[in-house]
C-alpha cells in the first residue's frame, strides 16, 4: 500500500472515528445522568440532517443547521417528558425495549415525512470535487469540517462539565441522584437537559457530516450500532475514552475495505463489538462503575 492511499484510508478512518465517538458521547451524557442507554441516539444524527436539508430550501445553510439543532433538542425533551420521566426504577432491559421503540418511532415517522430518497446537504466549501493535499495526498475540505467540528463538540462538552456549575450538577445526579436533591438540585430537569444535549451534538453532527455520508430515513440504526459499540470499547460512561475507541474503530474499519468486501464493513463494529462484550465488558478503559464516577 503507497503512502496516498494509506494517508487516505487513515482520513477516512478518523472521519468515520469521530463521528462514532460524537454518537457514543451521546450515550454516555444520557448514561451518566440517568443510568439509561438511549438506543435512540443514532436518529437523532439523521434527524439533524434531514431537517437542515428541509430547511435549506427557505433559508441559509447556517441558519437552517442551527433550526435543525433547536428542533431535534426540542424532539430530544419531548421524547424524555413522554416516555422517560413518568418511569420509577425501571429495569434495564425494560428502558431497552423502550428506547428502541422510541428509536423505530422516529425513523417511522421520518420514512413519512421525507420518504425512502437520499438526500444531502451541498459541501460546506466548494464541491464534491474540490479537494486539497494535505500530507501528500488529496482529501475534501469537508472532511476536515467535519473532524474540525466533532473535535470542538468533543472539547467543549469536555469544558462544560468539567468547569460549569451546570455541568457539575449533572455530573453530581449520575454520582447520587438522592444525595443530588437533598442538595437543591432539580434532577428530572438535568435529565431533560441530558437528552436535549445529546440530541443537539448528534444533530449538529448529522449535518456537518451529510454532504460525505448523505442522509436517508434509517441511518440511525448502524450509526446507533457503531457508537454503542465505541461506548462500550470505551467504557460506558467515559466520553473521553469514547474518542480514542471511536478513532480505533473508524481506522479499522477504514483499513478493513482493503481486504474484506465492503457489504461486510459493518460486520466489522458487530465483532467487535462481541469481543469486547466477551472478553473485557466493561470496556478498554476501566469497570463501567468507575467510568461513570470519573470526570468527562
Amino acid at each position: 500500500m503507497d503512502s496516498s492511499l494509506f494517508l487516505q484510508y487513515l482520513f477516512a478512518g478518523i472521519t468515520y472515528g469521530i463521528i462514532y465517538a460524537i454518537v457514543a458521547i451521546g450515550f454516555n451524557i444520557i448514561y451518566n445522568t440517568t443510568g439509561i442507554i438511549n438506543f435512540a441516539q443514532g436518529e437523532f444524527l439523521m434527524l439533524g440532517g434531514m431537517i437542515s436539508i428541509s430547511m435549506l430550501q427557505f433559508m441559509p445553510l447556517p441558519l437552517a443547521i442551527a433550526v435543525a439543532v433547536l428542533v431535534t433538542m426540542l424532539i430530544g425533551a419531548l421524547i424524555e417528558m413522554v416516555f422517560i420521566r413518568w418511569i420509577n426504577n425501571p429495569s434495564v432491559l425494560r428502558m431497552v425495549v423502550i428506547t428502541i421503540g422510541i428509536s423505530i418511532l422516529i425513523r417511522e415517522a421520518a420514512l413519512h415525512v421525507w420518504g425512502e430518497s437520499v438526500r444531502a446537504l451541498p459541501y460546506f466549501i466548494g464541491s464534491a470535487v474540490t479537494s486539497i493535499a494535505v500530507f501528500g495526498t488529496r482529501i475534501s475540505p469537508q472532511v476536515l469540517i467535519v473532524i474540525g467540528a466533532c473535535s470542538i463538540m468533543v472539547l467543549g462538552l469536555s469544558l462544560f462539565f468539567r468547569y460549569t456549575s451546570l455541568g457539575r450538577e449533572m455530573r453530581a445526579c449520575s454520582a447520587n441522584r438522592r444525595a443530588a436533591t437533598l442538595c437543591g438540585i432539580n434532577v428530572k430537569n438535568k435529565v431533560t437537559l441530558s437528552f436535549m444535549l445529546s440530541a443537539g451534538i448528534g444533530a449538529l453532527a448529522g449535518a456537518v457530516m451529510s454532504p460525505i455520508t448523505y442522509t436517508q430515513y434509517d441511518n440511525g440504526t448502524g450509526l446507533a450500532i457503531k457508537g454503542f459499540t465505541v461506548a462500550i470499547l470505551g467504557g460506558l460512561g467515559n466520553s473521553l475514552a469514547a474518542v480514542a475507541a471511536g478513532l480505533i474503530l473508524g481506522i479499522i474499519e477504514a483499513f478493513s475495505v482493503s481486504f474484506l468486501p465492503l457489504a461486510f464493513q459493518d460486520a466489522v463494529a458487530i465483532t467487535i463489538l462481541l469481543i469486547i462484550l466477551f472478553l473485557r465488558p466493561h470496556g478498554l478503559f476501566g469497570s463501567s462503575e468507575a467510568a461513570r464516577l470519573k470526570e468527562f
